[in-house]
C-alpha cells in the first residue's frame, strides 16, 4: 500500500507526485482517492481503474 505515486497530472501538465487521501473497500474491490499537492487536482481509482482522462 504505497502512500504516493507518480503520475502525469492533466491539470499541471507535467508529471507530479500524487498522495493517497483516502481509501476504502467496495464490493468491486479497493477505492483510493489520489490528489496532486501542487493543483489540488484529484483522481479516483478502483482496482486498479482510474478515472484520469484517456491519452491521446
Amino acid at each position: 500500500m504505497s502512500l504516493e505515486r507518480s503520475q502525469y497530472c492533466p491539470d499541471c501538465g507535467s508529471e507530479s507526485t500524487f498522495y493517497r487521501a483516502a481509501s476504502t473497500t467496495l464490493h468491486l474491490g479497493e477505492k483510493v482517492k489520489w490528489r496532486c499537492p501542487d493543483c489540488e487536482y484529484t483522481f479516483v481509482e478502483i482496482d486498479g481503474i482510474d478515472t484520469l482522462p484517456a491519452e491521446s
